[in-house]
Order: structure tokens, then sequence, then C-alpha cells
């Protein structure tokens, strides 16, 4: 399968947990790819929330900061800096999901019409931008 060729591509939370602890070995070859090709690696500020939270209550061990910091230097990785206003407006539109994480985070990619990389399938379901 051929990669996606994206100017603007978002990460989901998970996305970035899997690169930190293991690189690309959990993504598929098209996520890898598209990644690569990408000339611009964004997160919703919810993801950022997001690890904190997974840090909080010991889903994952490392502070999201660690985890940030380390992508930034090393993809390049980048925080979206679109107004939170106009992705909760985005998010008002998405009753597929009561996760406000994925919610924010899907209305974020959507509100630029652009992919977001997820392996999650409920997203995956309902973003024609989800990108695996």
């Amino acid at each position: 399968m051929e990669a996606v060729i994206v100017k603007t591509l978002y990460l989901d939370t998970h996305i970035l947990v899997w690169l930190y602890q293991d690189g690309a070995t959990r993504l598929t070859p098209l996520a890898v790819r598209t990644i690569e090709e990408a000339e611009q690696l964004l997160i919703s500020p919810m993801v950022e929330l997001e690890l904190t939270y997974l840090h909080e209550i010991s889903h994952i061990n490392c502070p999201a900061l660690n985890i940030l910091d380390s992508l930034r230097r090393d993809i390049g990785l980048e925080t979206c800096k679109q107004p939170f206003a106009a992705a909760a407006g985005e998010a008002l539109t998405l009753g597929w999901t009561r996760d406000p994480f994925d919610r924010l985070i899907v209305a974020q990619a959507a509100h630029r019409a652009s992919p977001l990389l997820t392996a999650d399938q409920n997203i995956r379901e309902h973003y024609s931008g989800a990108i695996w």
C-alpha cells in the first residue's frame, strides 16, 4: 500500500506513546511512511492533556513532558496552535463518541480537514480522515 502524501498530519495519543516507547515497531508500514513523508506533524493540545492524565492514573510510566520533548526533538512534533473554540465547535458535531479526548483530538484534525494517524477502530470507522 502506498503512503498517503499529506502536508499536515495529526497524531493520536497512543501513537505518541508507541513512538516514544518502541519507535515505529508497533505502527503499520503505511503509518510509518505517512509520518516520514508528512511536512508537518501535529498534535491537538488535548493529546498533551490526555498524556498527563494517563501518567496521573499510572497507565503510562513517563511524564507527558518527557514524551513530548523527546518527540519534538526526534521527529519535529508540534502542538497545533489553532484556537480552542474552533476545535470545540467542530467537536459539537461529533456525536459518535462520548470520550472527550477522542472527540477533541478528531475535531482538531477535522477542523483543518487534515488526516489523523490512529489505530483506534472507533475513530477509523467515523472519521474519514483517519489513517492507519
